[in-house]
């Protein structure tokens, strides 16, 4: 059955789940490190005891939190006596924090029937965080735009795991729909989250919970070098900003001219140009251009190294233009 989000039109780019790099202007205070093993430790144990202790469901007809169609939690006690704990429901995704394995815990009612993200893609959704105590920290009601090799680890390796939505719908009235979106929460320990550092609302060594509806996924190229980002990462770790081939301090995935050789990463591509319809540089015909929009299948010297990461293959193909 299709499922349809229905919202106001504004998509917003910002949200304290964004790691910031400001810390003094924007009130973040960091505390001295404690040992990683030792807080994950109880991170998790907090995070396992709101699992078996909390229940969700769907309020579509007057959600507390203002957000329709959208997951709520509540305690099994009472009248909930009965319902199914989380920890009956989310499965777990281990990543290491200096060599110290942590969990993420995810819970997914809808995967989406649309893209999947990688993990340097910029995605939309509508989001909320909170602390396991229920402080809310941010939300964002309206969609909002993410950079996900901007924000917090565990909030970048739990929405890679949904897809966004199959397309919009315009409901003639000032709203869009939203169809056949991923939509679920993500548990994360302090460790892929702020760990020693303060923020509003959120004090050091604070498990964190997201709920989210994933509305969009944009494949990213940051530094428009046509080799999309998840392609520079080359140790295959999902950790973007390690990786620097010609060691000048610029990762790949925000230098443009990734081995270092003088010719931009763009130019190393040099093929025949595939697509007679695409203008690809720009001056209006598109019949003239080089290349065939992807660098990493150029290989001049066959050695087995992509000329765009190879520094002793120069060539550009601009040289004959």
């Amino acid at each position: 059955m299709m499922r349809i989000f229905k919202y106001l039109m504004i998509i917003a780019v910002t949200g304290i789940i964004i790691q910031s790099c400001n810390k003094e202007d924007d009130g973040i205070i960091v505390v001295p490190p404690r040992d990683f093993a030792e807080v994950v430790l109880e991170d998790e144990a907090a995070i396992e005891e709101y699992l078996q202790t909390h229940f969700y469901y769907l309020n579509t007809t007057n959600p507390p939190s203002g957000f329709v169609d959208f997951i709520e939690f509540d305690t099994i006690a009472g009248a909930n006596i009965g319902q199914t704990p989380l920890m009956d429901q989310v499965y777990t995704k281990e990543l290491l924090v200096q060599d110290i394995p942590h969990k993420v815990y995810i819970l997914k009612l809808d995967q989406g029937l649309g893209d999947a993200p990688k993990f340097t893609d910029s995605v939309v959704c509508v989001y909320k965080g909170n602390l396991l105590d229920g402080t809310l920290f941010d939300s964002g009601i309206s969609p909002s735009r993410f950079d996900l090799t901007s924000v917090t680890r565990g909030f970048n390796q739990g929405v890679i795991e949904f897809n966004g939505s199959t397309g919009t719908i315009d409901n003639g009235d000032g709203t869009t729909s939203f169809t056949d979106f991923g939509r679920g929460a993500i548990f994360m320990p302090s460790g892929l989250a702020y760990f020693n550092e303060s923020r509003p609302n959120i004090p050091a060594y604070s498990p964190l919970t997201f709920r989210l509806n994933l509305l969009q996924v944009n494949e990213a190229d940051h530094d428009n070098d046509n080799v999309p980002s998840y392609l520079e990462d080359l140790d295959g770790d999902e950790l973007i900003v390690d990786d620097d081939s010609d060691g000048d301090n610029f990762p790949d995935y925000l230098d443009t001219d990734d081995d270092g050789d003088g010719t931009p990463t763009r130019e190393e591509d040099l093929e025949p140009d595939s697509d007679l319809t695409v203008d690809r540089d720009g001056d209006g015909d598109p019949t003239n251009d080089y290349g065939d929009g992807d660098p990493t299948n150029d290989d001049s010297d066959n050695d087995g190294i992509p000329n765009y990461l190879d520094p002793d293959s120069t060539a550009s193909s601009q040289e004959d233009q």
